[in-house]
């Protein structure tokens, strides 16, 4: 692989970064993760299948070392009894390039929330949300244009919108970070902040 392509290839991720609608939808979605976790004591839950789940897990980690309780719920598993798991507070982000997933579209009836982030919007589940986040529909950089790549860059960065606007919205601080992460040189960091903050 020549210098040049390697260069392509990161500027077409970039682009696609910089190309995601941007929309007060973001505002709105950040209201029902408040609204439905820290005011009604619901649980953030995250559903994809594939890659897509692979990015869903993450965001559900991430939400919950900052405050908002969040899990991945596997979407072939939860057809099997792991649906148990849902409540009516919860609201469900869920992941799917497609918006034609499946076993995602069996799960938007079992919680009052419903965010998907798809790269189309006029998809079966873009349709049955409570509001959709488009990613803009960006070309894949893989060669065949079919392995999941830039489309999950585009999620990953979507979720991390969400994390920061949540992490704005519920004033967390690096003591409430250091609460959550006891190991690592996270945990060290944060504490040292922590301390600092405490001082000021």
């Amino acid at each position: 692989m020549m210098t040049n392509d390697i260069r392509s290839i990161i500027e077409q991720e970039a682009d696609a970064v910089r190309n995601i609608p941007i929309s007060e939808r973001y505002a709105e979605a950040v209201d029902l993760i408040v609204k439905h976790v820290h005011k009604q004591g619901g649980t953030l839950i995250t559903a994809g299948m594939g890659k897509a789940g692979q990015i869903a897990m993450n965001m559900a980690t991430t939400f919950s070392s900052t405050g908002t309780p969040a899990f991945f719920l596997h979407p072939g598993e939860a057809q099997h009894g792991d649906l148990g798991i849902v409540r009516r507070n919860d609201l469900l982000l869920l992941v799917s390039n497609s918006g034609k997933t499946l076993e995602l579209i069996e799960l938007v009836d079992l919680a009052r929330g419903l965010v998907p982030i798809t790269s189309d919007p006029q998809s079966e589940l873009a349709r049955r949300a409570t509001l959709c986040l488009p990613t803009g529909a960006p070309r894949e950089v893989c060669t065949l244009g079919l392995t999941p790549t830039t489309s999950t860059t585009v999620m990953t960065v979507i979720g991390d919108v969400l994390v920061v606007g949540t992490m704005d919205r519920i004033g967390f601080t690096t003591t409430d970070y250091a609460k959550r992460h006891h190991g690592g040189y996270l945990g060290s960091k944060s504490r040292q902040l922590s301390g600092k903050e405490a001082e000021a």
